[in-house]
């Protein structure tokens, strides 16, 4: 909004509760304050259902993490110096060679909205391990801010009482393979895929009981077909309420990919609010609580004891 009239400046804003921790944009006129909710809103994102490719600007919180050599990993801006990711990403907390691409469309060829950070710190969950997949999350923070524009901006975050009932709707994006052994082709543009929420009782019993923790979030169709891939680890998963996108996952693990009644595993972002928090003293980032109609599928009234149960639960 370029008008000599009102002046663009940083200013907390009195809201409801759904939209409180919103980062905004505000512009003061006269005696008015008017003020712009930030977080999880994507301008140029007017799709309804999925393509493969992503038009640009679609998801603006998504980053590409790289080393030499290329793309590594996903993520997701959280704020303007913070991005979430998958602990199993790094093998270290050591920033050397690690650079954030902001804005980028194509891992390949010119990308005019793109912007880079390189990283000063890595801070991996102290109870990650790696054998379960429990814990998969990371925090990344940039050596310098970054200002928000169409392309990039940050997505808000499932709070810790988030229910993400079995079919919830949910989009997957990322540069990783398009099937297994199968890279993205030339100009390797970001993929986007919509997936359902599966219940994690459900999950557990397709992927092996004992394998999907309370830590866990699961999507995928039982018929195969849409999945995550190796080389989309650590992007987000990101579900919509309202006008507002909301990330409930970050993709962690899956047996193979799009295979038949072997959902992806991703983890719950909604039980790392506090811990988040508790590394981001300023400029917290937006977390909503998200809520979905239908039968709530990881109900505890249930348990699963054998295997063979587990077709007569979900």
């Amino acid at each position: 909004m370029k008008n000599r009239f009102f002046k663009p400046r940083k200013c907390e804003c009195k809201a409801n509760m759904s939209v409180t921790f919103f980062d905004r944009l505000c512009f003061s006129h006269v005696a008015s304050l008017i003020c712009f909710p930030v977080c999880g809103t994507a301008p140029l994102n007017n799709r309804i259902v999925g393509g493969e490719d992503a038009p640009p600007g679609s998801w603006p919180w998504q980053v590409s993490l790289q080393r030499p050599g290329g793309h590594v990993c996903g993520g997701s801006l959280i704020n303007r110096e913070w991005v979430v990711s998958a602990a199993h990403c790094f093998s270290s907390t050591s920033t050397s060679g690690w650079q954030v691409s902001l804005g980028r469309q194509n891992l390949q060829g010119t990308n005019p909205n793109e912007v880079s950070r390189t990283v000063a710190r890595i801070i991996l969950h102290p109870n990650y391990d790696s054998d379960s997949s429990d814990n998969d999350i990371a925090l990344l923070r940039f050596s310098s801010p970054v200002m928000f524009t169409d392309y990039i901006r940050p997505v808000c975050l499932a709070a810790s009482d988030s229910v993400f009932n079995n079919g919830t709707d949910s989009w997957v994006t990322g540069w990783g393979a398009v099937n297994e052994g199968v890279s993205l082709p030339f100009p390797q543009t970001l993929q986007e895929v919509e997936v359902p929420v599966l219940g994690n009782r459900q999950c557990n019993c397709l992927n092996g009981v004992g394998t999907v923790t309370d830590n866990m979030i699961c999507a995928g169709v039982l018929a195969g077909g849409k999945d995550s891939c190796q080389g989309d680890s650590g992007g987000p998963m990101v579900s919509k309420q309202g006008s507002v996108w909301v990330q409930s996952g970050i993709v962690s693990f899956g047996f193979g990919c799009a295979r038949p009644n072997l959902p992806g595993v991703y983890s719950r972002v909604s039980r790392y609010q506090s811990w988040i928090n508790s590394f981001i003293s300023s400029d917290k980032p937006g977390f909503v609580q998200f809520s979905s109609s239908g039968p709530d599928a990881d109900s505890k009234k249930k348990k699963v004891g054998k295997e063979k149960h587990c077709t007569l639960l979900n």
